[in-house]
């Protein structure tokens, strides 16, 4: 429910949009796993530490093995020169790395396999 909270926070176009769509979408657990690995993110630097926010969201979706995570966030997330520190992290926690995406890179991937 953190993304539903940021998300009320600030006004943007699409946002009543955006909030409907994701009232209707079933949420992965922030468990004691994901807080564990959001922890280790913020001790390693990878990004502020938090009780929500960016380290949560990587944290859920690193344990979760989710394929893409959608963000804005390009100052932690989708951001190459974060990538590869988040990657070493994660190797070594035995965790996979999902494809750190903003919008417009997921509609320019879906617009390459069209064409």
């Amino acid at each position: 429910m953190a993304v539903l909270t940021e998300l009320m926070r600030v006004p943007f176009a699409g946002r009543d949009e955006a909030l409907r769509l994701l009232r209707q979408t079933t949420f992965l657990p922030i468990t004691e796993s994901v807080r564990g690995v959001a922890d280790v993110y913020g001790r390693h630097l990878v990004m502020p530490r938090g009780p929500v926010g960016d380290a949560v969201h990587l944290a859920v979706a690193c344990v979760n093995e989710v394929d893409y995570l959608l963000t804005w966030n390009c100052r932690h997330l989708a951001n190459t020169n974060k990538v590869r520190h988040i990657q070493t992290i994660n190797n070594r926690l035995g965790l996979l790395t999902p494809h750190l995406v903003t919008p417009e890179m997921l509609v320019s991937e879906e617009d390459a396999h069209d064409g």
